[in-house]
């Protein structure tokens, strides 16, 4: 007769800690310092992009080392310092992708198991240093969130691209999402109407047209299949649509072109001299591709382009701010968020 051992008593199965979702903001990027140093180093990470610098030939390569970098930091510099935040020593972009992280932190504080953190595209804080304190915090899955409502590869697939390069080094990577661009996206253009409403009546005067002023970018990217273009129009169309407003009330250009090859046209700048030479005093320029203000807004659009409509005759000339961390801007942020979480919380 076979005698059966008894069985020991069985150990309770070691509960595994609950995981935890990181979600990280992320924007182009700036400057640690506004010094010809601070730019230098900024300027050699953004342009030794392949993304953004396609061709990083031996050329291109001479005429950064050898040019760019020697001469345009001080000029750069100049105009950071015109915008700096100098109580926190740091720019407006940093200052409000912070902000935005922590307001998204404290609307999301109802869902303990969410994380939420910042980083910049080229400059600090890096996506590295961001991805490791999720990891840190216990996150093994994260949502990376380009904040461009337009795709472009210089933009949205390069932090993808970064993002993953930081993956790759990791032996337990945790699991990616990445949020869509949200160049349509009813709340998006529900917030930009708003904030055109409620910028245009806090003015002592009316604006004649409204400017939607974009980032250009070069003609090339768009014929080798680039969607941005295609999306920057349909934002601007989805905005008369909103505003009740034709293409002679609210123009499409596009700002902030570099170097000598065609970039996407109207052009913001030469714009606005036609505009003031045609006999348009008054005009109102909004900014959609941007979800802070930074250089390209605040000094860029704000003064530099302001200047340019003045000087040609026009008379009046108000920049709308983006939508930055006000009301509208978060609700847009937390819907898409909140939209590309499902199936990871409650």
């Amino acid at each position: 007769m076979t005698t059966l051992a008894p069985l020991k008593t069985a150990m309770p199965a070691t509960q595994p800690a609950p995981s935890r979702v990181g979600v990280l903001l992320v924007n182009l990027g700036t400057p640690d310092t506004a010094d010809a140093r601070g730019v230098r180093v900024y300027l050699k990470e953004f342009l030794s992009d392949a993304r953004v610098i396609e061709d990083q030939g031996l050329i291109w390569k001479l005429v950064l080392n050898g040019i760019i970098l020697r001469t345009r930091p001080r000029a750069k510099a100049r105009d950071y310092l015109k915008i700096w935040n100098t109580e926190k020593n740091e720019s407006p972009l940093k200052t409000i992708t912070r902000s935005q992280s922590d307001k998204l932190g404290a609307m999301l504080s109802d869902r303990e198991q969410v994380t939420v953190e910042w980083a910049m595209r080229y400059g600090n804080p890096s996506i590295k240093s961001s991805v490791d304190a999720l990891i840190a915090k216990g996150c093994d899955r994260i949502l990376a969130v380009p904040l461009y409502p337009q795709y472009s590869a210089a933009t949205s697939a390069t932090v993808c691209d970064e993002v993953f390069r930081v993956l790759a080094r990791l032996r337990a990577q945790p699991t990616l999402r990445v949020t869509p661009p949200y160049y349509e996206d009813e709340a998006y253009i529900e917030a930009l109407a708003t904030s055109v409403e409620t910028h245009l009546a806090s003015l002592p005067f009316k604006p004649e047209l409204i400017v939607a002023s974009f980032h250009g970018m070069p003609k090339a990217y768009v014929d080798k299949g680039d969607p941005y273009q295609d999306q920057c129009v349909a934002t601007t169309e989805a905005l008369r649509r909103r505003l009740g407003m034709d293409e002679t009330k609210l123009l499409l250009t596009f700002q902030s072109r570099f170097g000598f090859d065609e970039w996407l046209q109207p052009y913001t700048d030469k714009t606005m001299e036609r505009l003031a030479k045609e006999g348009v005093r008054r005009i109102a320029v909004i900014t959609p591709g941007f979800s802070a203000d930074c250089l390209e807004t605040l000094e860029e659009i704000a003064q530099e382009n302001a200047e340019i409509f003045e000087h040609n005759g026009g008379e009046q000339f108000s920049a709308i701010p983006c939508l930055n961390d006000s009301n509208p801007g978060m609700d847009v942020i937390r819907t898409l968020v909140l939209r590309e979480l499902q199936g990871w919380i409650e």
